[in-house]
């Protein structure tokens, strides 16, 4: 979950310096993926051979799902672009833990997860943080941010992470229905790189009608940090989202979705203090409501979870 706290400082390191593309911008979050190439081309190497090759390789099934993800996880990391460009990280951290709500809510639909009274309040005081957040907004904005924008930031950052909970339930929902072979890792990461590629496919294509691509080489001209930290900065946002992307496939790969973003939504508080001290965004009182209020609701949805197991295990 590195890209859960690395990822969203570069993002806003670039916005705050002078780059202004937000179709470039989601277009890295997803163009890394053929570093996952490397491993797979291990795992290939390191196959059973007396196994079918068949049962190494994805099946159109499971890659036909990845593409249709894919192509929503370009829209959703363009709105996750749109929000930090206009709001602090350390509010975009405390929203996008939202997410946990968004996936209880579908897995609760669509996958018939129980909730539990636990479940519930987690859900509940997320949400008040999130309140608490949009009633004080005026300390919060960053300079020549207008009431508009910072709202148009606020409420996409809500929007990406509702259909983040869907695209994760989503993928385990996929995961569930290629029963034709066995899911093992190496198809993880064909399933992984399928969702990059139509993604950055995306992405590319909203680039290059809104002219994102052909701003690079003024964008970096006029970069405060110069131009070689502008390309270091596009490079190491397309590895470190690549790596938080495959992780989090390979969690709900090993567990579940619901719990994917229970491990998200933990760690993004780690996010908000490391913007705190890299950015030195003010820590107003609100926000550290909203962040007791988080805490809150992970500890209540993981003593709910702690009891469930421990009532199965007896």
């Amino acid at each position: 979950m590195l890209g859960l706290v690395v990822g969203p400082i570069l993002l806003r390191l670039y916005f705050l310096h002078g780059g202004s593309q937000k179709w470039l911008s989601s277009w890295l979050q997803m163009a890394g993926f053929p570093i996952l190439i490397i491993p797979l081309t291990i795992f290939y190497s390191r196959r059973d051979r007396s196994l079918l090759s068949t049962d190494f390789f994805a099946s159109r099934k499971l890659l036909f799902y990845a593409a249709l993800i894919g192509f929503v996880y370009g829209i959703v990391n363009f709105m996750v672009c749109y929000g930090l460009s206009y709001i602090p990280v350390s509010t975009w951290s405390l929203l996008v833990t939202t997410q946990l709500v968004f996936t209880s809510l579908v897995s609760f639909v669509w996958v018939k997860q129980k909730f539990t009274p636990y479940t519930m309040n987690a859900i509940v005081v997320i949400i008040m943080g999130c309140v608490l957040l949009g009633i004080r907004r005026a300390g919060d904005r960053l300079p020549g941010v207008t009431n508009s924008q910072y709202l148009l930031g606020f409420f996409l950052t809500i929007g990406a992470a509702s259909v983040l909970g869907f695209i994760m339930v989503s993928t385990q929902v996929a995961y569930a229905k290629a029963n034709v072979q066995a899911m093992t890792y190496p198809i993880v990461l064909q399933f992984q790189v399928c969702v990059a590629l139509f993604a950055t496919i995306s992405c590319t294509i909203g680039g290059l009608i809104n002219g994102d691509f052909s701003a690079i080489q003024r964008e970096a001209s006029e970069f405060d940090l110069g131009a070689k930290a502008y390309y270091v900065v596009l490079v190491s946002n397309m590895v470190v989202w690549q790596l938080m992307f495959i992780g989090r496939m390979g969690i709900i790969y090993c567990s579940s979705s619901l719990f994917a973003g229970v491990m998200s939504a933990t760690f993004l508080p780690v996010s908000q203090i490391a913007a705190v001290i890299t950015f030195h965004e003010s820590f107003t009182a609100e926000k550290g409501m909203a962040l007791a209020l988080t805490l809150w609701g992970f500890t209540s949805y993981f003593y709910g979870s702690y009891k469930k197991i421990k009532k199965q295990t007896s």
